[in-house]
C-alpha cells in the first residue's frame, strides 16, 4: 500500500485498529514504521481521526508566522508594569484583559517586556519544599521575618492564608523591639494561632516570652531552610521590589519610611491581586469568603 498518500495512510490505519486488525500487521500492510503507527494511533485516540488529519495537514503547509503585537498594546504592557511596581506577567494579563478587554498570553507578555527590560530568570516553582504548617483559615499560621535596611528593620508577617500583611519598622534589630513590633502585628491580627520565626535574636528572649503567652503554637524554622518560610520570603522580596527597594535608610528616616510602607501596604490589600487566590485582592478574599475581620490602621 505504499502507493497511498500519507492521509489515506492514516485513514486505512485507524480503520484497521478499529477493526482489531493485529497490531504488529497494520504496518507492513502500510508500508510505515512502527513507531509512526503508534503515534497515529494514540494521537487518533485523544482528539479524534478528523481533528488528527486536520492537523497533520497544516503541519504539512509549514509553520505559520507569528502574529506580530501591535504597538499600542506593547505601550499598555509598559504602562502597566511602570504603574503597579513592576509587577509579574500574570498580573499584567489580568490588568490588560480588566482595563483594555485585551488577551494575550503570558509568554507573549514577556517577550515583549524582554524588548525592553532585563529580566531575572524564571523562579522555580517546583523546588522541594521542607514541611510547614498550612493555614486553612485565617490566622490559624502567620510567618514573621525582619528586613535589614540599613539603620532600619522592617518586622513583616503574613497570614499564609488571607495573604495579609503587617510591617512595623523598628530602628533597632533587638528582642526588645521584635516584642513591640509583635504587640503592634497583634493588634492588627487580633488573634493568632501559629507563628513561625526564624532563629534570629530578634525573636528571643522578650519576644519569645510574650508570644507564649498570647499564641498557642511557635515554630522556629531550620536554619538554611528558606523555604520553609517560603510565604514571607516571598513577600519581603516584594516589599523592596515594590516600595523600597535595595536602599539603605537612616534612622532619621523612621517616620518617612512607615509612612511609604503604610500607603503601599493600603495598595497591597485593597488594589494588588494575588496568583494564589485566584486573581482577588486580600480584601476581595475575605470580602468573599465571608470572613468577618475587623480592619485595623497599622503604624
Amino acid at each position: 500500500m505504499s502507493q497511498y498518500d500519507s492521509i489515506t495512510k492514516i485513514r486505512i490505519c485507524w480503520s484497521l485498529y478499529q477493526n482489531n486488525i493485529p497490531i504488529e500487521n497494520i504496518p507492513i500492510q502500510l508500508g510505515i514504521h512502527r513507531a509512526t503507527m503508534y503515534r497515529w494511533i494514540k494521537k487518533i485516540k485523544q482528539i479524534g481521526i478528523k481533528k488528527f488529519i486536520r492537523r497533520y495537514k497544516q503541519a504539512k503547509k509549514g509553520r505559520r508566522n507569528r502574529k506580530k503585537t501591535d504597538i499600542l498594546t506593547k505601550l499598555y504592557i509598559y504602562k502597566i508594569r511602570q504603574e503597579y511596581h513592576n509587577c509579574c506577567g500574570e498580573k499584567i494579563k489580568y490588568f490588560l484583559k480588566k482595563q483594555y478587554n485585551i488577551n494575550i498570553s503570558v509568554a507573549t507578555i514577556y517577550n515583549i517586556l524582554n524588548e525592553k527590560y532585563i529580566l531575572r530568570s524564571k523562579w522555580k516553582k517546583y523546588c522541594k519544599r521542607g514541611h510547614v504548617k498550612q493555614g486553612n483559615k485565617p490566622r490559624e499560621v502567620i510567618q514573621t521575618d525582619t528586613v535589614d535596611f540599613g539603620e532600619l528593620y522592617a518586622f513583616t508577617s503574613i497570614d499564609t492564608y488571607t495573604k495579609e500583611v503587617s510591617v512595623i519598622i523598628k530602628p533597632k534589630l533587638t528582642a526588645q523591639a521584635g516584642l513591640e513590633a509583635l504587640k503592634q502585628q497583634l493588634d492588627y491580627f487580633k488573634t493568632i494561632d501559629h507563628i513561625q520565626k526564624d532563629g534570629g535574636s530578634e525573636f528571643k528572649k522578650e519576644w519569645l516570652e510574650y508570644a507564649k503567652k498570647h499564641i498557642n503554637s511557635i515554630r522556629t524554622a531550620r536554619p538554611y531552610k528558606k523555604n520553609e518560610q517560603a510565604y514571607i520570603e516571598r513577600f519581603n522580596g516584594i516589599l523592596r521590589k515594590e516600595c523600597l527597594g535595595y536602599v539603605k535608610y537612616k534612622k532619621e528616616d523612621l517616620d518617612m519610611v512607615q509612612n511609604k510602607v503604610n500607603k503601599y501596604i493600603e495598595y497591597y490589600h485593597k488594589v494588588r491581586p494575588h496568583l494564589s487566590l485566584n486573581m482577588k485582592t486580600p480584601y476581595e478574599f475575605v470580602s468573599m469568603s465571608h470572613l468577618t475581620l475587623e480592619r485595623t490602621t497599622i503604624f
